[in-house]
């Protein structure tokens, strides 16, 4: 067999996958969850404390993979609870509005606290370039530059993926390259264990 099915055999299908998702207040994080869930527009209010909701992934590798998604406020008093939110998790998924570039070194110093965060250590980050339909959004490429992801380091998966949550565009995609993250951590963390 290929290394295909070495991966997916990696990963029973029933498992679920423990996801937070993080971000700045406003970025869009509820409207990503609620989309992903439901596949249509909520009107949304501020998070105050967090929403949890099942998901299952619609497309590619990642079809019919349940991901239980925690999305916690990002009012600057809430940020303080995330480290709660990250033990054991799977994946971490960072919302970013890409228009709002005064914010941006702000959810990079917000970003890089929770991943390099020692519990956090390896922990694939799937950042979700979001509002990318409104005029000066920022590519992804900027996104990553200004983001600092270089600096989580050589071991740390990730990946930018753009997206406009409020018409879902890019988020099937996203869980996509997060789920194959995990599975490519999980692969690693077993060689490790078989090589001592």
């Amino acid at each position: 067999m290929g290394k295909g099915h070495a991966l997916l055999e990696a990963l029973p299908s029933t498992q679920t996958l423990h996801v937070v998702m993080l971000g700045l207040d406003s970025a869009g994080k509820t409207t990503a969850l609620y989309r992903l869930k439901f596949d249509q527009y909520l009107n949304t209010v501020p998070t105050i404390g967090f929403n949890c909701e099942k998901v299952r992934a619609q497309g590619g590798k990642a079809k019919g993979v349940s991901f239980l998604v925690w999305d916690v406020g990002g009012q600057e008093r809430l940020r303080p609870l995330w480290r709660s939110y990250t033990r054991c998790t799977d994946g971490i998924v960072f919302v970013v509005d890409s228009v709002d570039a005064e914010r941006l070194e702000e959810a990079k110093m917000e970003l890089l606290r929770s991943a390099k965060s020692p519990e956090n250590a390896g922990v694939p980050v799937l950042v979700l370039a979001n509002k990318q339909d409104l005029p000066g959004a920022k590519p992804p490429d900027e996104i990553e530059r200004l983001l600092g992801l270089a600096e989580l380091g050589p071991n740390q998966l990730w990946h930018v993926q753009p997206a406009c949550a409020i018409i879902g565009e890019g988020l099937d995609e996203g869980l996509e390259a997060l789920y194959e993250m995990i599975l490519k951590r999980r692969k690693q963390t077993k060689g490790k264990k078989k090589a001592k």
